[in-house]
């Protein structure tokens, strides 16, 4: 029998080292075959727009593992400017260079027998990718023939090629984007990239489950900050997640904020602009579509959450403004006026607080309005013509404490299809000390309230660019006002008590229902100042309504605010009353009709 083992043991190690000697030779003399088809495949399949280079190829036929040493891909500037007088130009174009590129496991029988390539693994050693972003309209409208596929430019050499995985590590990213002439620039740090199961066949391009022929594309960026061309804002996060096939986006610490302080904002602005400060714990972003976010920049999600954040909104009134028409600019219409696609099912606020803050220009203090808390979603947000047919609406159902104290619920509807920018607004304020609002009221008007009880406020109100009207209720009691004199120089602050006493009694209600059971309404009927802005206008609404319930007219406001301005010869006629000098009569009495008569009938029929 040994004579056998013999023969048997002969021929496999015969066997053992015809393999190993085909493998070496095929390992060696296939190589320039397999540098000529590399090359070949990335010529033809991107129209000649990009050329391969590297220094060296480490080809293992046996392992089924090919190395490129310091790999680059490289777009042809000739061949792009030509696509594009041609109108076949892509919108992006890459350079890619690599230390080393290593596809490990493919199967070289497959690609003989069947034309098919099978690769376990690609990996990426630091590499270096540039993505230069040129928008061009012909691939939107003028485009008559489809665009040439991957797999028909790799047909003839492959009739399927299939990637089980590829780790992209430690990427070096720079995005630039050219526009009218123009070039901005955004560079990445240590970005993390693994792609799963790419299939590039006949079918793959149609299949739903996949992005550009993947599975699965996940992105980590780590980090990134950015100055904004405009020279004022930078924008940051500290960290980026995108997954295809999950459909996500997530940005966490996102912070968008000027370069400066905002003293030294206003100072180049030099005009009362708003300043902005968004600040985000999290930003998410569901079932989006990448497909449509790259091919087309349009934005398409089922949901998008804005989480634990502040927004702040700063004006200087030390500073000219230059007054714009604002009729048309409402946050719908705006909306509407996008180039791009915008489609968000829901977008849902949970705890962000929304602070209004103002410079006056009159009293040289800060004053501000704060609603802490906010949370409530927004439906429907979308300028798609398509969709809106269905429902025209775009709604939101808000909840926020106001001035950290009473709770304010309010609902809006934008009709987006109105010509006149129709609207709705309505809501609800819930018992909350009056004694609030002195943040905003004393740095901005000189005003305080020295006591209020707000038990109730109710409205619901429509709204046009150039009208706001419906009902306003307010309930309340023990509302009293505090005018104040200016700050002596240690920076203190005094009433004017007498001046104050007399606008309370014969000025101001000071409950609703009144002291005889008397309600009042506010009938709002408010025409708007083209300049004012949408948020602006919807204020000023509400105001009116205030005022009506408070029983402060016009005249009287305007006597209110002269009273508050006003410095010794009202406090000196104030102190006559009290004093009840001999010549009361004549110094007060014209002072006080004339501050704060009530227009009986007959004068304003005198008037008409």
């Amino acid at each position: 029998m040994r004579p056998i083992w013999k023969w048997v043991l002969g021929i496999i190690a015969a066997l053992l080292i015809i393999i190993i000697s085909v493998v070496w030779y095929y390992g060696h003399n296939w190589k320039p075959i397999v540098e000529s088809k590399l090359k070949e495949v990335v010529h033809n399949s991107t129209d000649g727009l990009y050329s391969l280079r590297y220094d060296d190829l480490d080809l293992n036929i046996g392992l089924g593992n090919v190395t490129l040493i310091n790999a680059e891909l490289i777009p042809d500037s000739a061949v792009y400017r030509k696509m594009v007088l041609s109108k076949d130009a892509p919108n992006n174009r890459f350079h890619i260079k690599l230390k080393k590129l290593k596809v490990r496991r493919f199967n070289l029988m497959d690609v003989l027998t069947n034309k098919k390539l099978h690769i376990n693994s690609i990996s990426f050693e630091e590499p270096n990718i540039h993505l230069m972003s040129e928008y061009h309209t012909f691939n939107d409208t003028l485009r008559t023939t489809p665009k040439k596929t991957l797999y028909e430019s790799i047909k003839d050499i492959f009739t399927s090629i299939n990637v089980r995985n590829v780790d992209i590590d430690n990427v070096q990213f720079k995005y630039s984007k050219f526009e009218e002439g123009k070039q901005s620039s955004i560079d990445l740090d240590k970005v993390t990239i693994k792609v799963h199961d790419v299939l590039v066949d006949e079918t793959s391009l149609q299949d739903t489950t996949r992005f550009y022929y993947t599975k699965m594309v996940d992105v980590h960026v780590p980090g990134f900050e950015y100055d904004l061309p405009d020279g004022f804002y930078k924008v940051k996060f500290n960290g980026l997640k995108i997954n295809t096939r999950d459909q996500n986006l997530l940005l966490t610490d996102v912070d968008f904020r000027p370069k400066m302080d905002k003293n030294a904002f206003y100072k180049q602005k030099k005009q009362n602009v708003t300043m902005t400060v968004l600040k985000f714990d999290t930003l998410r972003v569901e079932q989006l579509n990448f497909q449509a976010l790259i091919d087309n920049q349009q934005t398409i999600a089922r949901k998008v959450q804005l989480k634990n954040g502040t927004v702040d909104l700063h004006a200087d009134k030390r500073y000219p403004k230059y007054p714009i028409i604002k009729i048309g600019e409402s946050p719908h219409q705006k909306l509407l006026k996008l180039k791009k696609l915008l489609s968000l099912d829901t977008v849902v606020v949970d705890n962000v607080t929304v602070t209004y803050h103002e410079m006056s220009g009159k009293f040289f203090r800060e004053g501000s309005i704060s609603f802490n808390n906010a949370s409530g979603i927004l439906t429907n947000v979308t300028n798609d013509s398509s969709a809106l047919e269905k429902d025209k609406y775009m709604r939101a159902d808000l909840r926020a404490k106001i001035m950290n104290s009473g709770n304010l619920h309010a609902k809006f509807g934008f009709d987006m299809l109105s010509k006149t920018g129709l609207h709705t607004y309505s809501g609800t304020l819930g018992p909350m000390k009056a004694t609030a609002f002195n943040r905003i009221l004393a740095p901005l008007l000189n005003v305080e309230i020295a006591s209020g009880n707000i038990k109730k406020v109710a409205f619901n109100m429509q709204g046009t660019d150039r009208k706001n009207w419906g009902e306003f209720r307010f309930d309340y009691d023990d509302l009293k006002i505090s005018l104040l004199n200016k700050k002596d120089e240690n920076g203190e602050q005094s009433s004017k008590k007498v001046v104050s006493y007399l606008i309370n009694q014969l000025l101001i209600n000071d409950s609703n229902p009144d002291n005889k059971g008397v309600y009042t309404v506010g009938k709002v009927n408010y025409t708007r100042v083209p300049e004012h802005t949408f948020f602006k206008t919807l204020w000023q609404s509400l105001l009116d309504g205030i005022k009506q319930c408070a029983g402060i007219s016009k005249e009287r406001e305007a006597k209110l605010m002269g009273a508050a301005e006003t410095g010794k010869d009202v406090v000196e006629k104030g102190k006559d009353i009290v004093e009840g000098a001999k010549d009361v009569g004549k110094k007060t009495g014209s002072f006080i009709k004339g501050l704060f008569k009530k227009k009986d009938k007959s004068d304003e029929d005198s008037k008409q």
